[in-house]
């Protein structure tokens, strides 16, 4: 029987450049180049087969960026890149991209200040277009924009969308609500899947435990069901809280003591169906 490869769906690389990455604090665990042979190390610890590289600025250079780092780094199954999605030549861009490797686009919505920056007629027309190409979408947002998601997926009709950190709930301070409430409405849409990924970086990054984490876990595999998750590391970002190997540890648990029947799909098998890598993008390990 062939094994499901072991899949991180989510992280990142990049040359730090403190003028380009204004959102990491100077000295931070993370202000320094992270590349394709630091990831292998990484995976490694785990027995990660392969891993889907996501965007981290919003420049067309990050795409060939990403894709480029795939000849240094055979573990990367696939790339999330980013493209001006609300463009007026949007389709003929989306075409002009097109790459084996480029399995979706991510936008980062969290940083716009429009609240319903989810529902411009441009950015909706842009989405589509990813859609129709038969890629796939990366969500974003933060407290603010969550509630649009609901009508923003309805505006964009059929594709593959997939909900970031699950929406970052605010875990170092105990908040609750909204999040709860907006991330069971956008569970509620039959097309979005959700990453469990990036929690612990919303946690204390200092003095975090598993148990903080438990409450807004039950809530995310109750609304989405353990067929809908998938598990990423956000892999260089959790060194703030936590090295790899806890951050894969802590949702293993987690996977083991609640729906141990569901690990292989979430840790593996959700991402491949979801990005549609090339076949023999990835090996079992």
């Amino acid at each position: 029987m062939t094994q499901t490869p072991r899949i991180d769906a989510h992280h990142h690389f990049w040359r730090y450049d403190p003028a380009a990455f204004g959102w990491i604090d100077p000295g931070s665990a993370i202000a320094r180049d992270f590349d394709a042979q630091a990831l292998a190390g990484a995976l490694a610890t785990r027995k990660i087969a392969g891993a889907i590289a996501v965007q981290a600025r919003q420049m067309p250079e990050e795409t060939r960026m990403l894709l480029d780092a795939v000849t240094r780094g055979a573990a990367i199954c696939g790339v999330v890149g980013w493209i001006d999605l609300r463009a007026d030549d949007i389709a003929e861009r989306v075409a002009a991209d097109a790459a084996p490797l480029l399995v979706g686009y991510r936008h980062v919505v969290q940083d716009e200040p429009d609240a319903d920056f989810l529902l411009g007629d441009a950015f909706v027309r842009g989405v589509r277009a990813v859609a129709k190409q038969g890629l796939s979408y990366d969500l974003l947002v933060d407290h603010r924009q969550f509630a649009t998601v609901p009508a923003f997926l309805d505006r964009v009709g059929a594709g593959r969308f997939v909900l970031d950190h699950a929406a970052k709930p605010a875990i170092a301070r105990g908040g609750w609500q909204p999040w709860a409430e907006r991330l069971k409405a956008a569970a509620a849409c039959p097309g979005l899947m959700c990453k469990v990924s990036g929690l612990v970086t919303e946690a204390d990054h200092a003095h975090w435990t598993p148990d903080d984490l438990e409450r807004y876990l039950d809530h995310v595999f109750a609304a989405f069901g353990p067929e809908r998750l998938m598990w990423g590391s956000d892999w260089p970002v959790c060194l703030l809280a936590a090295d790899y190997g806890a951050v894969h540890d802590v949702i293993a648990a987690y996977v083991a003591r609640h729906c141990p029947g569901a690990s292989d799909g979430i840790f593996g098998g959700h991402a491949l169906a979801f990005y549609k890598p090339p076949t023999g993008a990835t090996a079992s390990p």
